[in-house]
């Protein structure tokens, strides 16, 4: 039986503030059709990066060649290389010129887990888990095939972000990850309870999930 689109969410979703995409975006269905096949999976976290106040985004420099996307339309996809190793995909949010995006941590497989299977494992190494193939910002990417070539491209194509089922369990507010400034900021949304979700070791006594963040959106008033 073929496969039935979703609702492909419009530009007009991420025109909001970003913390409230980041939480929206948990649940919604991250696709890409490629001439490998289909694969899909369910959002189930996220991270939010907001201004050149924000000193874990790219923008906190100001614009410059590299973050341009950052500071375009949204509901386009920024995508950049990280370490020189990942690509890493981003959904661009809020009205043009105010820089800010989610990036996709991580996805619950539901749709070509073969397929991602095969991008991930290499060589001689162990069958990795159905919830292992897309935790982690790049190996989601790796298992979905972006590469840069969907930088700056609309989240609507081949490459995109249908609607899902709205989440109806616990959401917490952690820690971004992997920072060396603005790590404090609690704007990484995660669907409490996935085998999916990274970086749980960090649930500890000095990083409680919290059920909104610290930084709530008032605080963008100010930018």
């Amino acid at each position: 039986m073929p496969r039935r689109a979703g609702r492909v969410l419009p530009a007009s979703f991420y025109a909001r503030p970003t913390l409230v995409v980041a939480r929206e975006l948990l649940g919604a269905r991250l696709v890409h059709e490629t001439a490998d096949g289909i694969v899909a999976g369910r959002i189930v976290e996220v991270e939010a990066y907001i201004g050149e106040s924000d000193p874990g985004c790219h923008a906190a420099a100001g614009p410059t060649p590299r973050n341009r996307p950052l500071y375009e339309a949204p509901g386009h996809a920024y995508v950049y290389l990280n370490y020189g190793v990942h690509c890493l995909l981003n959904a661009v949010t809020e009205e043009q010129g105010r820089p800010a995006a989610v990036l996709l941590r991580a996805v619950e497989p539901l749709e070509g887990l073969a397929l991602m299977r095969a991008r991930r494992v290499r060589g001689t190494q162990a069958p990795l888990a159905d919830a292992a193939l897309c935790r982690g910002p790049g190996n989601l990417s790796r298992a979905f095939a972006v590469s840069l070539s969907h930088n700056r491209l609309p989240l609507a194509g081949a490459l995109r972000i249908e609607a899902g089922q709205a989440v109806t369990g616990a959401v917490w507010w952690t820690r971004r990850i992997g920072l060396s400034r603005g790590g404090d900021r609690f704007w990484r949304p995660v669907v409490a309870g996935s085998a999916a979700v990274s970086g749980t070791r960090l649930w500890n006594a000095d990083a409680r999930p919290r059920p909104w963040p610290a930084h709530t959106i008032a605080d963008r008033a100010g930018e």
